[in-house]
C-alpha cells in the first residue's frame, strides 16, 4: 500500500476507538492532545506515525528499548529461536535455563528466578509469596511509587496535594480491606518507616520500593534510606523487595542493589531485560521461591502459559549478551550526562527556574527552584501547565517527550551525539514558546494514575 492509498491517524483512530475502549489497550497511552497519533513503525531512536512523521523517541515506551527500537541482534535470536522451538507448556527449555542462570550471575539478591510475561505479574507474586512466607497481612509501599495494576498497590501513585498522606487508589473496583492492608510512607523519609516498623512491625509481611522512584520522573535515594529497609525489615523478619523493573539493567547489569549495594530479599524485573519483548522476573532468596508451585507441593501458587516463551527468553538472553559485550551503559550514561547538561544551560538561558534530574540515560526536568527533589511532596512544586506544555511543542521539532506530568525520558544505545544537540536546541525553542503562550494551564492537572473515586469518576 503507498502513501497516498494508507488511511491517515484520524481515520485509523477513529476505527481504534469504534472496537477498542478508548482507541489504546493501556490507560497510558490516551494522551489529551495526541489522540489521533497511530505508530506506524520505529526503528533505532526514531519511530513514524502513519501520516509519516518522524520522531526521535526519549518516551521509548516507559523504557524498555535500552538498544533503541528494532535492535537486530535481539530480532534475528527472536528469529532463530522460532525456527527451532515453540510455546509447548510443559517441563523447560535450554534457554529457559541459560536465563536464569544469567539472572542469577548478574543480579545480588538472585539465588532462584521465575519467569513472568510482566513486571506486575512480577510483583504480585513477590508480594503473595511474602505473605505466604511471613504469615503477615501488612504491605508498605512508598507514595510516588507504582509496582503494577493488581490491587495491594494500586494506590498513591501520582496524587493530588490534597490525597497525599490519604488512601488514593488508582482505580475503583477494589475492596477497602485490601487498601487497608498497605501503608503508605514518604520516600527517603526514614523516621517514617522506623515508626511504621515500631507500630506493626510484627504484621508487616513486606516492603516494597522502587529504589530510585522513575515512575515520578526521578527521585534519587538517600543511602541511609535505602540501608533502613534493609535493617527494619532483618529485624522485623519481613521481607524487602526491590522493584527493579526500571531500574533493572537500564542503570546497572546488577540493578540499583549493585550500585547501592543494598541487598533485597526479593527483586522484581522487566522491561529492559529484553529491549521491549513482553517478558519479567521475580528472582531472590531460595528459601523464599523455594515457596511457589513449581516446586510440587510448595504452598504459593505461581502459573502462566506465556511465562518463558521461548522467543522473549531469546530476545532477554541477546539482550543481555549485547549489554555485556558492548559499551552500552558507558553510551548512555555519557550522553545521558550531556542531555541534563544541555538542557540545564539552556533553562539558565531563558531565566527558567527548573531542576535538570535523572541518573544514567534517565533524564527529567521539573519546572520548580531547586534543590533536587527527595520525595513526592517537593514534587508538588512542579509547574505542571510548563512541563506538559513545552512537551506539547517537541513533537514540532521533531522529539517526542511523553506530555503528562512528572514521566522521565531515556535515551538508548541507538541515539547519538547529534540527537543530543537537537534535543537540546529543540527544548530551548519548546521551552521559548510556553513561556510565550502562558503554559498550559488546560493540562496542568491531568493524571492518569491518581484520584480514583466512586462511581469512577476522575479527580
Amino acid at each position: 500500500m503507498n502513501s497516498r492509498s494508507a488511511p491517515s491517524g484520524v481515520t485509523l483512530a477513529e476505527r481504534a476507538r469504534r472496537v477498542i475502549p478508548g482507541g489504546v489497550n493501556s490507560g497510558q497511552r490516551s494522551i489529551p492532545g495526541l489522540t489521533e497519533m497511530v505508530i506506524a513503525r520505529a526503528s533505532g531512536a526514531r519511530f513514524w506515525d502513519a501520516d509519516g512523521r518522524q520522531y526521535t523517541d526519549y518516551h521509548a515506551a516507559f523504557g524498555p528499548p535500552l538498544l533503541g527500537h528494532n535492535d537486530p541482534d535481539v530480532n534475528a535470536a527472536v528469529a532463530e529461536a522460532g525456527t527451532r522451538v515453540d510455546l509447548c507448556g510443559v517441563a523447560v527449555t535450554h534457554g529457559e535455563i541459560q536465563l536464569a542462570e544469567t539472572l542469577a550471575e548478574l543480579v545480588p539478591s538472585i539465588e532462584k528466578v521465575l519467569l513472568t510475561s510482566t513486571g506486575s505479574e512480577a510483583t504480585f507474586h513477590a508480594l503473595r509469596v511474602a505473605r505466604a512466607a511471613t504469615g503477615r497481612r501488612l504491605m508498605v509501599k512508598f507514595q510516588g511509587c507504582y509496582h503494577g495494576w493488581h490491587d495491594s498497590v494500586s494506590l498513591n501513585v501520582i496524587s493530588a496535594p490534597d490525597r497525599v498522606g490519604l488512601p488514593d487508589p488508582i482505580s475503583t473496583g477494589i475492596l477497602p480491606e485490601v487498601l487497608d492492608a498497605t501503608l503508605v510512607l514518604r520516600f527517603n523519609d526514614v523516621a517514617a518507616v522506623r515508626a511504621a516498623f515500631a507500630a506493626h512491625g510484627d504484621d508487616i509481611a513486606a516492603v516494597i520500593v522502587e529504589p530510585v522512584p522513575h515512575n515520578v520522573g526521578c527521585l534519587l535515594p538517600d543511602q541511609e534510606f535505602l540501608r533502613a529497609l534493609r535493617d527494619e525489615c532483618t529485624r522485623a523478619g519481613s521481607v524487602l523487595v526491590f522493584d527493579e523493573v526500571i531500574t533493572g539493567f537500564r542503570h546497572d547489569l546488577g540493578g540499583w542493589q549493585r550500585i547501592s549495594g543494598v541487598t533485597p530479599d526479593l527483586t522484581t524485573l522487566g522491561k529492559a531485560i529484553a529491549n521491549g519483548y513482553p517478558i519479567g522476573a521475580l528472582g531472590g532468596r531460595a528459601d523464599l521461591m523455594d515457596l511457589f508451585s513449581t516446586r510440587p507441593g510448595a504452598p504459593a501458587f505461581f502459573a502462566g502459559t506465556y511465562n518463558g516463551h521461548p522467543a522473549v527468553v531469546a530476545a532477554a538472553l541477546a539482550t543481555l549478551g549485547k549489554l555485556r559485550a558492548e559499551p552500552v551503559h558507558e553510551h548512555v550514561y555519557r550522553l545521558g550526562e550531556r542531555a541534563r547538561a544541555g538542557i540545564r544551560e539552556v533553562l539558565a538561558d531563558l531565566g527558567v527556574p527548573a531542576v535538570v534530574t535523572g541518573h544514567g540515560s534517565v533524564f527529567v526536568t521539573y519546572f520548580m527552584p531547586g534543590p533536587a527533589p527527595r520525595s513526592y511532596d517537593d514534587l508538588l512544586r512542579n509547574d505542571a501547565g510548563m512541563f506538559i506544555g513545552y512537551r506539547r511543542r517537541m513533537p514540532e521539532h521533531g522529539i517526542f517527550e511523553l506530555p503528562l506530568n512528572l514521566k522521565r525520558n531515556h535515551i538508548s544505545y541507538a541515539h547519538t551525539d547529534a540527537d543530543i544537540d537537537h534535543l537540546v536546541e529543540a527544548t530551548r525553542a519548546a521551552v521559548r514558546d510556553t513561556l510565550a503562550s502562558g503554559g498550559t494551564t488546560e493540562l496542568a492537572g491531568t493524571a492518569t494514575m491518581g484520584g480514583a473515586v466512586a462511581g469512577g469518576e476522575g479527580r
